[in-house]
């Protein structure tokens, strides 16, 4: 089957409807973002009444209902960390009002911008059940006791360190669902297996090393050390430069397999850390309801800069802005007391601002 970017419009539009039924199961368990903190998510019964998730996903919800909640905190954590790495571009990764397609069938696509939500719902998975380990949330994990010894740099590895491979393992399990369910043989699957993997390796590469001191008067004749998970904005922050250097692929027959490789011969193969995508963007200029667009009016835009992704010329599709001037209350002439505190008074100020033409 030929790649969406490789046929025409009409061509397109059919692939598009043929690839529904599968890729709009995907990422759908991210809508349970959308359910009220009242209602369980686990449960024989309730795992069957989730919408969103794939068969084979509420029989994991059904045998693993413990994890279930931290997969929730999960869909909450992709949707704000998306908003925030992607604030200033053109897609800035709002929602939909209402389904389980909580970011619109722009997603359906095979675009860098499914690429990057693939890898953050993966790494967003794997950060939660970790911190439900750690945190003795759930019964069948803790800490990673196989740290252990005295490390090469000499201090002796203690504490709780965060058992990082039951949450990867548990998000290949859950979130790689879908795709291994549809066999790994046609271009879609391939890229959200990668991308899923490339946003667990975003945390795997940037793991950190907490330490504490002990010892007569902080003396540190020991050391104890740990090892914890980047913060979650960190991995948000490196799948983003992921994002804006990915490799666009096509599905290639390599001997008796299939595989993703670059479109243009000329780029070197993506590594396993690397976002690839199979079909270009939209501009994301105007609004297209269908697919989940709100478009560019009305937003804010800076207009000092024309060459940031934020400025008035690249966001608004064009010189498509207008300038006015709005008052703001803004904290000022803050004073530190003697012990702990800040005293700040509200200033009245008029500033101007650009914003998208309608």
């Amino acid at each position: 089957m030929p790649t969406v970017s490789s046929v025409t419009l009409p061509g397109r539009l059919l692939l598009l409807l043929l690839w529904a039924p599968h890729l709009t199961m995907a990422s759908n368990w991210v809508s349970l973002a959308r359910l009220p903190r009242s209602r369980p998510v686990s449960g024989a019964e309730p795992c069957g009444r989730l919408r969103g998730l794939t068969p084979g996903q509420v029989g994991v919800c059904r045998a693993r209902g413990e994890v279930m909640e931290s997969v929730r905190k999960a869909a909450e954590m992709v949707i704000e960390e998306c908003q925030h790495q992607f604030r200033n571009r053109r897609w800035n990764c709002s929602t939909t009002p209402r389904g389980i397609n909580i970011f619109g069938r722009v997603m359906n696509q095979g675009t860098r911008e499914a690429a990057f939500v693939h890898a953050l719902s993966s790494a967003a998975v794997a950060v939660a059940v970790t911190r439900g380990c750690s945190r003795g949330e759930l019964e069948r994990c803790g800490c990673d006791r196989k740290v252990r010894g005295v490390s090469p740099e000499g201090f002796q590895w203690s504490g709780c360190s965060d058992n990082l491979s039951y949450g990867v393992a548990f998000s290949q399990t859950f979130v790689d669902e879908p795709e291994r369910a549809k066999g790994m043989s046609s271009g879609r699957p391939l890229m959200n297996i990668h991308n899923n993997e490339a946003g667990r390796k975003a945390i795997l590469h940037n793991m950190q090393v907490e330490c504490k001191c002990h010892g007569v008067s902080g003396s540190c004749e020991l050391r104890t050390c740990w090892k914890v998970m980047p913060p979650f904005r960190r991995v948000g922050g490196v799948l983003k430069e992921r994002f804006d250097g990915a490799t666009e692929v096509r599905l290639t027959r390599v001997g008796s397999r299939t595989a993703l490789l670059p479109r243009d011969p000329q780029v070197k193969p993506p590594a396993a850390r690397d976002l690839v995508y199979l079909a270009p963007s939209p501009d994301f200029c105007r609004l297209d309801p269908d697919n989940g667009i709100p478009g560019t009016a009305g937003r804010r835009c800076n207009g000092t800069s024309r060459l940031a992704p934020d400025g008035c010329e690249l966001l608004c599709c064009g010189p498509g802005f207008r300038a006015g001037r709005a008052e703001v209350v803004q904290r000022c002439s803050c004073k530190f007391s003697w012990c702990c505190s800040v005293r700040c008074q509200q200033c009245k100020n008029t500033v101007l601002i650009h914003t998208c033409r309608e």
